[in-house]
């Protein structure tokens, strides 16, 4: 009984020892994470705060960048450090991770021969992402149109890049197939004004009255730091049948731009309609050519018809 015991002690002692060991690299892994998230927000914030002294703008844009990039680091460096502490937790169980990585060698041909085929699209992915990070093309909490697809962007990682429609839907793009990309709020935004008047409208005096409003809003606490510049005023744009177009833009901080265009627009109609300038299409007049035959023609009809008139 005595020599059954102390055989099965030896048996799971080890098992025992292993377990342990197991629960304080999963322990070690867990301080780690904390402290790796610490250190990346303090360098993040210390990065910002020294970065951005040129004002609003450089430090939105500072901030943007900082969190994308940290946001990088953080995944690449918890994914490296979970890998080696399961590796090291495998082996603390009695696992071979000496024969695996030897079987692995062993079979690299077959495994190269896949991983050639498979891996061309990953690394193509992996090089478009790092290549967007570093020449700052897009960061987190961006607007952007990418292959025609428009959304604020979620997340930005090696492989692909996640925007959220205006709708809610989350469109995930790998970032090799990327092939157009249309940043709407990197450094500052323009909201453009087209405001259609009819042919009897005095153009000249709603251009002074958009300019006039969008000073007025300018000027205003609440809308100071959104509006960068004045009302930019390009002037009647087009000219049609129905009327004409007057064209204009407004440059912004990034994302304000539809905030304030939305109050720009619900100002110029409330002012437009209480200096009786008209914004809808004026009536169209059509003129036949010939009417007196028209008529006759007209009549004929109705008179087979049993109508007179």
């Amino acid at each position: 009984m005595h020599k059954a015991a102390y055989e099965t002690i030896d048996y799971f002692m080890p098992l025992a020892i292993g377990g342990a060991r197991m629960l304080v690299l999963v322990v070690i892994g867990y301080v780690a994470t904390l402290i790796v998230n610490r250190l990346i927000r303090a360098i993040r914030n210390y990065a910002v705060k020294v970065i951005s002294r040129g004002g609003d703008i450089a430090g939105l844009e500072v901030e943007k960048r900082a969190n994308t990039l940290s946001s990088v680091v953080r995944r690449v460096s918890l994914t490296l450090l979970w890998a080696a502490i399961v590796m090291m937790a495998l082996q603390e169980l009695g696992f071979k991770i000496d024969a695996l990585l030897a079987g692995a060698g062993v079979s690299a041909g077959i495994i190269g021969v896949a991983v050639g085929f498979g891996a061309q699209s990953l690394i193509k992915d992996v090089l478009a992402g790092l290549f967007m990070l570093i020449e700052n093309q897009i960061r987190v909490n961006d607007v952007a149109i990418i292959n025609g697809v428009g959304g604020s962007v979620e997340e930005i990682n090696l492989r692909t890049t996640v925007l959220r429609a205006e709708n809610g839907a989350v469109h995930i793009i790998p970032n090799g197939s990327i092939q157009t990309l249309a940043n709407l709020t990197l450094e500052f935004s323009y909201y453009v004004l087209e405001i259609a008047l009819n042919h009897e409208q005095d153009a000249e005096r709603a251009i002074a009255i958009m300019n006039a409003i969008a000073a007025d809003l300018r000027g205003e606490d609440a809308w100071t730091r959104a509006i960068l510049a004045d009302l930019e005023m390009m002037g009647i744009d087009r000219i049609s049948v129905n009327g004409v177009t007057v064209k204009a833009r407004i440059k912004t901080q990034p994302t304000r731009q539809w905030a304030v265009g939305r109050e720009l627009n619900r100002r110029i109609h409330a002012r437009f309609a209480a200096a009786g300038i008209d914004l809808g299409v004026g009536p169209a007049s059509v003129r036949l050519a010939g009417g007196e035959e028209l008529k006759t023609a007209i009549r004929e009809v109705l008179a087979e018809m049993g109508i007179r008139k």
